[in-house]
């Protein structure tokens, strides 16, 4: 029957063409979907992650019950909701509050399990030396409980240079072994050409002179958890933690500029995880050196 339009009129029921389709919401189809959630991470302290909105990257240095905030490698500080769009390694995330950690034997820094119940023990007379302060400081932050708990002593050397002058005056002995970490131990290396000689001599069966192929300890710290994804490379002719410094577009004119961006990185530094596998490694092979009997 024509409609008032001219047109013909639809009964209900009525076989023929639909121009609005079928319901979309028919049977829930809608609800089904192939694409994977992110996967759910805790949104711990120095946790890397990126802002896939605004492209920002950034370790966490603070959470709430709704918000995060983020620190890049220059230390500037954004805030995003829990709920925005991250990222960790160009993988999809959720972050989330931190949920409270399983209760079990604590770890120390280190990953051994901490001791909680021993008794003072009096510094065995074997010996750890280091470079410098900044070695001596970050052995301090992964090691100190396992060392303070075996009685071993870390002490710098203020130079690999002095190394064969101090050696003659501590004595090195079967009870009195020493352990040294020195930087840059690469062949044709000074550092090695140092180690080559104290191995050759008399003391060498009571001195173990590790090292790792970084220019400096800074390097030993990951990257990463800088929000970079490697350390600049320094010309020969600048000096290195200078250097650094300029290339990260951090104050590098004076001394304390160098301590601040030290403590800087080492403030980011958390557990052995934080450093590199050749740095943990050596650390580890001194200290059985020194406490096996």
């Amino acid at each position: 029957m024509p409609g008032a339009d001219g047109g013909a009129t639809r009964h209900p029921g009525a076989a023929g063409p639909d121009r609005y389709g079928s319901d979309v919401l028919a049977g829930g189809a809608w609800k089904k979907s192939t694409k994977k959630p992110p996967r759910e991470v805790d949104a711990v302290r120095d946790l890397v992650v990126e802002e896939t909105v605004s492209g920002f990257t950034g370790a966490v240095v603070r959470v709430e019950a709704s918000m995060v905030e983020l620190a890049d490698w220059k230390d500037r500080v954004r805030a995003f909701p829990l709920s925005a769009a991250f990222a960790i390694d160009g993988e999809p995330v959720s972050l989330r509050f931190p949920r409270a950690a399983p209760q079990g034997k604590a770890r120390s820094a280190s990953g051994s399990f901490a001791v909680t119940d021993a008794k003072a023990r009096v510094a065995l007379a074997s010996r750890i030396f280091v470079e410098g302060r900044h070695d001596a400081e970050l052995v301090e932050k992964v090691w100190g409980h396992d060392l303070r708990v075996e009685g071993v002593a870390v002490e710098y050397l203020e130079g690999v240079d002095n190394l064969a002058e101090v050696l003659k005056v501590f004595k090195p002995g079967p009870d009195r072994r020493v352990g040294v970490l020195v930087d840059h131990l690469v062949t044709g290396s000074k550092e090695s050409r140092i180690a080559d000689a104290i191995a050759r001599s008399p003391l060498g069966k009571n001195v173990l002179v590790v090292g790792h192929p970084y220019v400096d300890v800074w390097q030993s710290v990951k990257p990463e958890r800088l929000g970079l994804s490697e350390w600049p490379v320094v010309p020969r002719s600048i000096e290195w933690k200078h250097g650094i410094c300029q290339a990260l577009g951090w104050p590098h004119e004076e001394q304390a500029d160098i301590a601040r961006a030290w403590q800087r990185i080492l403030s980011r530094v958390r557990t052995y995880a934080d450093l590199e596998p050749s740095f943990l490694g050596r650390v580890e092979q001194l200290i059985d050196f020194v406490t096996v009997p």
